[in-house]
């Protein structure tokens, strides 16, 4: 798709209806070609982290110092590279519903995205095939489930990398910083992460880490349902998808949504009525490719793939994708993150 075709369905989409009327086409067409998850059972310089070159740090370490360090990269097999030859397809869990970065096109009834374009690359580099993907559409709040249960293969979902998840699951170096911000309508008195959200409902989606923000500090902000957890939860403020939280702030049943800056800037293009708050993002995040604990022959592959992904500086892979999607909602990004990697 060129970058003219694609800011032409952008406005489309915007008129008619922006995410509410997205989210109604994704759930009439995902039966189509996306399978649900009930079914079966070297970079260049800088980038947005001003980190340089490729480092390696020491494994084994009792406490998790550095959970963007990853195995080093490499291009050879394994028995989870093995799986997916044999099978013919890799099985990816992604988003559908997020503007920019894993969404179906409701004109071509195909998924796109930032997400969607490396799951492609994965593909390509395992089976020699792009579209070699079987793709599955899993809320936040079972994207671990879905690795620990060999739903899918790998999950790339605008995922952030931190301590706790890399002793569930097991991470590919970062592709992308992010951060978390405040999304509010452009009249609200909410001008960021701060006093001004006392009293005001929040949403935010389960097992986010915009939800973990708001737990350890909420500034008087109401964010957790009354029976959250039971069977009772009315799933009204923490919800399974964050594209949920939207639609709740575009109906008025919430006051403010708390969530990655990089997916929040795609929910503002599609709605004119909302702007993110506050001078940036009030947290630094990572994303990266997540696989079943242990498979780290598949990590490492993906790792490899993320090497050729970053090279070419502005012609590199990584930058056309980014040129594509994202560019237009979060401008000035010079590059992808540097790898780490762990030195054992």
């Amino acid at each position: 798709m060129t970058r003219g075709t694609d800011r032409t369905v952008r406005s489309r989409l915007r008129g008619w209806g922006g995410v509410t009327g997205m989210a109604v086409a994704c759930a009439v067409t995902a039966s189509l070609t996306l399978l649900p998850l009930a079914h079966g059972d070297g970079g260049y310089g800088g980038g947005p982290s001003g980190r340089g070159a490729a480092s390696a740090v020491p494994a084994g370490t009792a406490a998790c110092e550095d959970p963007e360090a990853s195995v080093p990269a490499s291009s050879g097999g394994g028995p989870s590279i093995d799986r997916i030859k044999e099978r013919g397809k890799l099985i990816a869990g992604v988003d559908q519903n997020s503007f920019q970065w894993g969404y179906r096109n409701p004109e071509t009834r195909t998924l796109e995205g930032f997400d969607i374009d490396l799951v492609r690359a994965i593909a390509q580099d395992i089976l020699g095939d792009p579209d070699a993907v079987i793709f599955r559409a899993i809320p936040t709040n079972q994207r671990i489930s879905a690795l620990e249960n060999d739903k899918v293969d790998v999950v790339v979902r605008t995922m952030t990398i931190n301590c706790q998840r890399a002793g569930q699951v097991a991470f590919s170096t970062a592709y992308f910083q992010a951060g978390q911000q405040v999304l509010a309508p452009k009249d609200s008195e909410i001008d960021g992460y701060d006093e001004s959200l006392k009293g005001k409902r929040v949403c935010t989606a389960e097992g986010s880490t915009a939800y973990d923000a708001l737990k350890a500090k909420s500034f008087g902000a109401v964010f957790e349902d009354e029976h959250e957890g039971t069977e009772q939860d009315r799933d009204q403020l923490t919800v399974p998808n964050q594209l949920d939280c939207l639609v709740r702030l575009q109906l008025g049943e919430v006051d403010a949504v708390v969530t990655d800056n990089a997916l929040a800037a795609g929910q503002a293009a599609q709605d004119p009525a909302v702007e993110l708050k506050g001078d940036g993002p009030f947290t630094t995040e990572y994303y990266g490719v997540a696989a079943k604990l242990g498979a780290d022959d598949l990590v490492a592959r993906v790792n490899h793939v993320l090497v050729g992904y970053r090279q070419g500086g502005e012609n590199s892979p990584w930058m056309k994708s980014y040129r594509t999607w994202l560019e237009e909602g979060l401008p000035g990004v010079e590059g992808p993150p540097a790898p780490k990697y762990r030195s054992n």
